[in-house]
């Protein structure tokens, strides 16, 4: 057998050139996962995802895939939903506690080393396998009065962006969004950007019922209506 079928069973083994391999594998759950984007402008945040249904008969609007997680904090995902529905309360968790030691909303980043190390310990502990996840954070610190956006991936590793793309066709996202992004950007046209990058690898008609947006500025995070989202489709075509 060669050598990574040979190292990729136990996830704490690493392997002889240095790799964990199940978190490679991980990875490639995500990569294989709906196109998710991210772009922070001057004055908020937005996220977008695929919402793909595997059936007509399926309810589009029963299960989210941009949840909020405090008033000022929304996260979405590319990957696997379950493991995304387990993370997802686990933050939720995370904040509260903060904010019953602090009193205070949790910050952004603080949130974010949180979760980050809570997928930490799943690359790490007996028995378990990585999260198959990676998260777009997006939040507005009301201390500091501006946006922020973060992404965590299954290894616990954590990183800002301006603005990215994940999951599948993730690297013409982003070429996208380098062409595309400036500094001076204000949520308006980051939607707009937002609904172009997600446009790039989207098969079929992009409608209200197969994509979902969540917004975050200084009155804090919140997914979008439908509606709302209609509008912006017969703006950018």
């Amino acid at each position: 057998r060669n050598m990574t079928e040979r190292y990729s069973f136990s996830l704490t083994t690493f392997s002889p050139s240095g790799k964990l391999v199940q978190i490679e594998y991980a990875l490639a759950a995500v990569g294989a996962g709906a196109p998710s984007v991210g772009i922070k402008a001057t004055n908020g945040v937005v996220l977008a995802t695929e919402k793909k249904q595997k059936s007509v008969l399926y309810d589009e609007h029963s299960i989210h895939k941009v949840e909020p997680i405090t008033k000022n904090i929304g996260i979405v995902y590319s990957g696997m939903g379950p493991d995304y529905r387990v993370l997802c309360r686990r933050a939720r968790k995370l904040a509260e506690q903060y904010k019953r030691v602090y009193n205070e909303q949790i910050p952004t980043a603080q949130l974010v080393q949180r979760v980050a190390a809570v997928m930490q310990e799943f690359t790490q502990s007996g028995g378990v396998r990585p999260f198959g996840v990676s998260l777009l954070m997006a939040g507005w610190d009301e201390d500091e009065g501006k946006p922020f956006l973060y992404q965590c991936d299954p290894s616990g590793a954590y990183f800002a962006w301006k603005a990215t793309a994940m999951g599948k066709n993730h690297v013409n996202g982003k070429t996208f969004l380098e062409k595309r992004y400036s500094d001076t950007l204000e949520l308006e046209d980051a939607v707009h950007t937002a609904i172009l990058a997600l446009k790039e690898s989207f098969e079929g008609q992009m409608t209200e019922d197969n994509i979902e947006i969540g917004i975050c500025n200084k009155t804090g995070f919140r997914r979008l209506e439908p509606s709302e989202i209609k509008d912006y489709l017969a703006s950018v075509s």
